[in-house]
């Protein structure tokens, strides 16, 4: 049986199909704004490519934020209708913590107004709770003795985007499962005004 990972909370579609022990195959898409046009044709196709009926994926695991406000919702959306429509496992993981995988790393992504979501993690473990931090902050806690990961061109330096497919099943161990799908909520940081803002 097959899981489907998901994440749409920044400007990649990451959409990976994995057995129980396996990234079997994905897509790293970068489509800014643009995943809600894609996610479906893309995961269809995904599907076809390997030979996977829907009823063979046995579960799905998504991000659940913190990142763009619609982008978060369109994984989630995804997530909710496979799981209480087609009866499909849901499990989640933060963003960050997906970004970051098993390194020492500090995840930085933009959140516009001179901010970023901020997450330290080691092992897939959280160091500090994901926030929200302006840049001025975060330049403070730059240094070289860990991985930066993300939007880091906001610092002068050049941005890293990891291969994350791979994330989904080094971090296995830490997926949230959902028990109650109707109370599978988005992690924003940031208030709906903040948002409308932008």
């Amino acid at each position: 049986m097959y899981t489907i990972g998901i994440d749409t909370s920044h400007q990649f579609l990451l959409l990976v199909l994995m057995d129980d022990d396996k990234v079997i195959d994905g897509i790293q898409k970068e489509c800014p704004k643009l995943q809600s046009e894609h996610i479906v044709l893309e995961l269809d196709e995904l599907l076809k490519k390997n030979n996977v009926l829907l009823k063979e994926v046995k579960s799905v695991v998504v991000t659940i934020g913190p990142g763009s406000y619609t982008g978060v919702r369109i994984g989630l959306t995804v997530a909710k209708i496979l799981g209480s429509i087609v009866g499909k496992k849901v499990y989640t993981l933060s963003t960050l913590q997906l970004y970051a995988g098993v390194d020492n790393a500090l995840v930085l992504l933009d959140a516009r107004a001179g901010r970023c979501y901020v997450g330290r993690y080691n092992k897939g473990v959280a160091i500090r709770e994901d926030s929200v931090l302006t840049n001025k902050e975060i330049k403070e806690m730059l240094n070289d003795d860990i991985i930066l990961i993300g939007d880091l061109h906001l610092f002068d330096r050049e941005s890293y985007y990891p291969e994350i497919a791979a994330n989904f099943m080094l971090l296995k161990e830490l997926w949230q499962k959902i028990e109650n799908i109707d109370v599978l909520s988005p992690v924003y940081l940031k208030s709906s005004q903040e948002y409308l803002r932008k």
